[in-house]
């Protein structure tokens, strides 16, 4: 708990847990166009054990790669080495072996995640749904194909996340926090200090005259990184837009009217429905929340009480009831008059109570009337057809050995070359220029090819627009000559050696200072020139008010003890300051309901996650989960060998 205690006070409003498990997040790297899952390097050794299930080596690394594609689909640059220096092969074993123990556990309560559930679930995720809206089989079967996944790997891990969720629900739910809790850290919050704070600048302080030659080459020599170009790369690419099969996307007459006849329930006047509904795991709770529904809490509130999350249906018909919850309900929704709670009902999961919000009768619909609504769902689903048959076709064409030029040709698409570009989109040689976003998937997949490698088809946009990408060449970095830069390298030279010079004078005062010699004589006889000293008095408060991160000088005041003086560098570099703290003000929020109101909130919102790591904490340790350091030091080794690319 110290742990936590100590995020609270480090956050504006808090630090919500989230307890992430990899299987549905897999799932959604795989259905983002993942492929080529590579673990060279590394064997089926056992990772970690947790209960009866286990960590290969080979799981293990796939994760990562997966992890890291997924932070590359946001920021092209995130590469390996970046990676592992956060932590990610420790954080991506942290979740796994979060899901199985939560998983084991539940099986131990015996707890059961139903095929029916499962398949409800996957057929929800938008990226499986073809343009109708429903699930598509056929785009379920390519991501499988495309991702080497089975339908039995996807659906354990969407079975995993759905029995975490179910042990995991009512701890994230809580959110109830004492007062004699939130006292001491509302107080802390009002606390204040006052201090001193003196700034060096480094532009006071150059010290020598211009550098030499000699120092200027010595300079650049150790410093190169700062003067080379980064490596770049050229992208040859077609894109592929709705746009582009517009003409053949317009549905005829005689295709509005067979959607029309096909369908014809749909355009029939009915009734349709909003209604209220929870889930309760018990029948006998699920009794008590329905007679406290039908007693007048709302909804909403009965299921907040209980640690559960309402759900609410608008407008809906008895077939979209149906396939929303289950035959029985719709039946007990539909057989209830407005306001009616219905319930324990038995769901695909526990028991259903609910209750009809609002009853209304939608007149049905002419072809006339129909026909915009047809339309546009015919252009959308001729739309994604026309653009999936030109996906399909370069896919195959690829598969084939077809290169760029006859892909391109053979689809009669428009070739187009990028300029040598970084992964981010920028032009070094042109640093005013501004990344075009549109080029950046394109960018993403150059960066993760090799020169030879085939071109590969890339979705760019959500409508469904794709390209065909190849890279052309790879720009490798290399430093700029010293006389292209001759003058920038001697300009860094000349603030370095000022800043040195300042970081001294203002090493030689802080001494002084903290010995007790007050701060203007202090820093008159290190030689700091051009010092300047203010008063600062702040609230803790304060230290996270800027929404753009910490202050670093508050932070560092209040992480001080009274009467001493510490030094940090400038936050915006010009020089270093010198922060003395003189008087610390405890605060007393039992003075200030209002603050303290507001902390009991802020705790309120990251307890509940406090709660959930805790019991999974627990839960490892009863299913007696444990790592293996060798094998997980094996993992990082190799994966550290995959350098800066992307595996």
């Amino acid at each position: 708990m110290l742990g936590f205690f100590r995020r609270i006070i480090h956050s504006r409003f808090g630090i919500i847990i989230t307890m992430g498990v990899l299987g549905v997040i897999a799932l959604a790297f795989a259905l983002g166009d993942i492929t080529g899952l590579q673990s060279a390097g590394v064997s089926g050794a056992t990772v970690a054990k947790v209960g009866g299930e286990s960590v290969s080596e080979t799981d293990l690394t796939r994760r990562v790669q997966d992890e890291l594609r997924g932070a590359q689909q946001r920021n092209p640059s995130v590469d390996m080495s970046q990676l592992l220096a956060a932590g990610g092969v420790e954080s991506v074993l942290d979740r796994m072996l979060n899901g199985l123990a939560l998983q084991e556990f539940g099986e131990d309560q015996d707890m059961v995640v139903s095929r029916a559930l499962v398949g409800s679930e996957l057929r929800n995720i938008p990226a499986l749904q073809g343009p109708t809206g429903k699930f598509d089989q056929t785009i379920y079967e390519q991501v499988l194909a495309r991702n080497r996944l089975t339908d039995a790997q996807v659906q354990a891990d969407i079975a995993r996340e759905t029995m975490v969720q179910f042990l995991l629900r009512p701890q994230m739910g809580a959110s109830q926090v004492p007062q004699s809790l939130a006292l001491p850290f509302a107080s802390l919050m009002l606390e204040r200090r006052a201090g001193q704070v003196a700034l060096i600048p480094a532009s006071a302080l150059t010290a020598g005259g211009a550098p030499t030659d000699a120092e200027i080459q010595d300079w650049y020599k150790r410093n190169v990184s700062r003067y080379s170009l980064p490596e770049r790369r050229v992208a040859r690419y077609a894109i592929v837009t709705p746009e582009t099969v517009k003409a053949r996307a317009i549905p005829t007459d005689a295709e509005v009217a067979a959607a029309f006849n096909g369908d014809k329930a749909r355009w029939a006047a009915r009734e349709t429905r909003s209604v209220s509904i929870v889930t309760v795991l018990d029948q006998k709770a699920a009794a008590a929340l329905a007679d406290k529904i039908r007693a007048g809490t709302s909804v909403a509130d009965a299921a907040r009480a209980a640690g559960l999350e309402a759900r609410r249906l608008e407008a809906q018909d008895k077939q979209a009831l149906t396939k929303a919850t289950s035959g029985a309900i719709a039946e007990a929704l539909f057989g209830a008059q407005r306001g009616g709670v219905i319930g324990p009902v038995r769901g695909p999961i526990g028991f259903v109570v609910g209750k009809v919000d609002a009853v209304a009768q939608v007149a049905g619909k002419s072809l006339a009337e129909a026909r915009p609504t047809i339309v546009e769902e015919l252009t959308q689903k001729k739309t994604a057809d026309a653009l999936a048959s030109i996906r399909d076709g370069l896919e195959d064409a690829i598969a084939d050995n077809a290169n760029f030029s006859e892909l391109v040709a053979d689809q009669k698409l428009t070739a187009l070359t990028t300029p040598a570009l970084t992964a981010t989109g920028g032009d070094p040689e042109k640093p005013a220029a501004q990344p075009d976003p549109a080029l950046l998937p394109i960018l993403s997949t150059a960066f993760q090819s090799e020169e030879g490698d085939d071109p590969q088809v890339v979705q760019t946009a959500a409508d469904g627009s794709f390209a065909i990408v190849a890279l052309d060449r790879i720009v490798r970095a290399a430093p700029r000559p010293l006389a292209a830069v001759r003058d920038q390298v001697a300009q860094d030279f000349a603030a370095d050696r000022a800043r040195r010079a300042a970081r001294t004078a203002a090493s030689k005062a802080l001494a002084a200072i903290n010995k007790g010699t007050a701060i203007d004589k202090a820093l008159a006889d290190a030689g700091a020139r051009g010092g300047k000293v203010e008063r600062v008095v702040a609230a803790r408060s304060q230290v996270n008010a800027d929404p753009r991160g910490p202050n670093p000088v508050l932070a560092l005041m209040f992480s001080m003890k009274g009467g001493t003086a510490k030094m940090l560098e400038s936050p915006a570099g010009n020089g270093w300051l010198i922060v003395k703290l003189e008087q610390i003000t405890p605060g007393d929020a039992a003075k200030m309901p209002q603050v303290l109101a507001a902390t009991r909130q802020d705790l309120g919102r990251v307890v509940g996650g406090e709660y959930a790591q805790q019991f999974t904490e627990a839960v490892k340790k009863a299913m007696n989960a444990s790592r293996n350091p060798d094998a997980i030091a094996r993992v990082k080794a190799s994966l550290a060998g995959q350098g800066g690319s992307n595996p």
